[in-house]
Parts: structure tokens; sequence; C-alpha cells
């Protein structure tokens, strides 16, 4: 390893598992690469499902676990429950998650989706986009994927994708965020906020923005993707950047490395992307020309990465690369 990981998930979790892997393809000299037996989970994996996409895996208890987006055939968006023993076969609750409470005004829920997993201290919270008179950051918390209790929403509408970062920095949680608006939100830029308790958050930051006035596979708006991966290098983070082209939205992903004691400020960012829509269930879908990641899971011996990302928006797919490589890459092609 030519970088150092510290901090990925549960420590004990992460070297009870091997990790789902796929040496690239023979002739490929992409950073990032895909699972050739795409998409790993289908639109239709428990009865009730339209999709199932733009969800969280975490390694537990020598297996996998995680939170799921699926949207149900009236389109109602929702978290389910799910495990894995391998990491790329997987079972889902049919019934969503039930939540345990004590505030019945936010219990209430009309739609939840876009889940992360986070490690942090001795359990697994989860945030996700929950709809509170607008669109805003859920925050919840379990200990073994079974009971899942909810807290209090992190800030006021409008809001998306809060991603934690995977311990304490300077004594505060830190969480990276994308406000929007009462629309599909045509802008966009990540901002990092602060927390004493998981309730209380703000300190807000601006991260970084996209690329304005070019017309590049960012230059229309950006938001945090898996949980920021500690290095030696800094917090390395790995996003959705979003193009308007003259048939829509084009959903992609990149990289950046965030300062490690004050995560706000960008070190490097690629100005090159790492995957875009080229695949025929990632270029057709419900929504077409999507790739958004959700999750990474990291062997820190290895530095190998398994990255689960939703695919137009209707599949679940599997990507790898490795850490070294990606961090040299951010480097090289680091434009700010």
């Amino acid at each position: 390893m030519k970088y150092s990981i510290i901090t990925t998930s549960n420590p004990q979790d992460t070297a009870a598992v091997k990790i789902p892997w796929q040496d690239r393809p023979a002739g490929s000299g992409s950073v990032m690469w895909r699972y050739d037996n795409n998409p790993i989970i289908p639109r239709d994996l428990i009865p009730c499902s339209n999709s199932i996409f733009n969800s969280a895996v975490v390694p537990y208890k020598g297996a996998f676990a995680g939170v799921f987006r699926a949207d149900s055939v009236c389109r109602n968006m929702r978290l389910h429950n799910g495990r894995s023993d391998d990491g790329i076969n997987f079972q889902l609750d049919p019934e969503p998650i039930k939540w345990v409470c004590d505030e019945p005004e936010i219990g209430e829920f009309v739609e939840s989706y876009d889940p992360r997993v986070c490690w942090i201290e001795d359990r697994y919270y989860i945030t996700w986009c929950n709809s509170y008179h607008g669109y805003t950051i859920g925050v919840g918390y379990t200990y073994d994927f079974k009971t899942f209790y909810q807290m209090e929403n992190a800030f006021l509408p409008f809001n998306r994708n809060g991603v934690l970062f995977p311990r304490k920095i300077n004594g505060k949680f830190f969480m990276l965020s994308r406000p929007s608006d009462t629309g599909h939100t045509p802008f966009g830029d990540i901002f990092c906020s602060q927390s004493p308790d998981m309730v209380h958050w703000g300190c807000h930051r601006h991260v970084m923005s996209p690329k304005k006035g070019k017309l590049t596979w960012e230059c229309t708006k950006i938001g945090p993707g898996p949980v920021p991966i500690e290095t030696s290098e800094g917090w390395l983070m790995i996003y959705h950047g979003v193009l308007t082209s003259c048939n829509g939205f084009n959903y992609s992903i990149g990289a950046a490395i965030l300062d490690i004691d004050e995560p706000w400020k960008v070190k490097y960012r690629a100005k090159p992307y790492l995957l875009n829509p080229r695949e025929i269930y990632e270029c057709v879908g419900d929504v077409p020309n999507v790739v958004f990641p959700c999750a990474n899971i990291v062997e820190p011996e290895t530095g190998r990465m398994a990255i689960y990302y939703g695919c137009a928006d209707t599949v679940t797919g599997l990507a790898f690369c490795n850490t070294d490589e990606l961090i040299d890459f951010v480097k090289e092609n680091s434009e700010l």
C-alpha cells in the first residue's frame, strides 16, 4: 500500500469479511471498472418493488448488511433492510423498515430514499432523504440491523444527500449534504456541517461547487456519494456530478480529497470522471443515464474497493477500483 487507509467501517466487521472483487478487465486502463455480471440487484427482487437502487451496504458480522431504496409499484419511496453472504447476492425484507421513534410528528413517513450507512463508535447510523414538509436529511441508527431507531431530522427543508464522516473530527460529528429546493434542483453545491450530538447541526461550511460556466460532466450540480474514506492523504470523497445535455440530465461519478482536520477544504479534485452511463442498465430505466454511488467497502490491507451504485434509478450495480490508484488519479488530474 502506497497510502494508509485509516477509517472505513467497523474494523471488526471489515476484517471478518472478504469484499466482493473482480480484477480489472484485460486491456482496460480505467481507474474504476464494472462487475461483469451487473446489475447485482434487479428491480423486482421483492414482490412490491418497481425498482431497487441508490442503496447502502456495509460489512456486518462476517457477511454484509444494508439499507436499500425500494420504490414500490405505486412508486412510493421506502427504505428496506437487507443482507448478503457475499456482498453480491442479496435478500431484502419485503416490508419497509419500521422505525422506533419517540416523536410521532417526525415518525410519520411520506417518502424516504437514497440512504447511506456509516459506522461511528458503537453503532451504524443511517442518513437518508426524508420528506418532512419538503425534503430534508433523516437520521437514525441501528446496532443489529433488526431494530432501527429514528432521531430528529438534521436540517430544515430543503436538502438531499446527507453523508456522515466515519469518526468525530475535533470532538464533533461531521456531515456532507447538498442543499436543494422544492423542485429537482437545477443547481447544487456540497456543504459540510458539524454537530456535538448528532441532533443540533451548525457551523455550515461550503466544500465545492459544480464547474459552472464550463460544459463538463459536473457543470449542473454535484452531491456527496458514499461515506468518505480516511487516508494518509486526507478524506477520499467519491461524489456524483450532473451534466445537462440536449436530452436531459446525465449523472457520472467523480472523486476529490478533503483536508483531514478541516474537511470543507478541498486539497485535490479530479477533472475527469471515473464512471459514466454507458451500459444498457445505466442508460435505460425509470430515469435514463444515471450512475449514482451510495456505498463503498474497502480492504485496508490491500486497498481494494467495491462501490455500490444506482443505475438509471432502476437497479443496483457494482464497480471496483484500487485505492492507491484512485488517489494517484485524483492528485495527478486535479483541477480545483
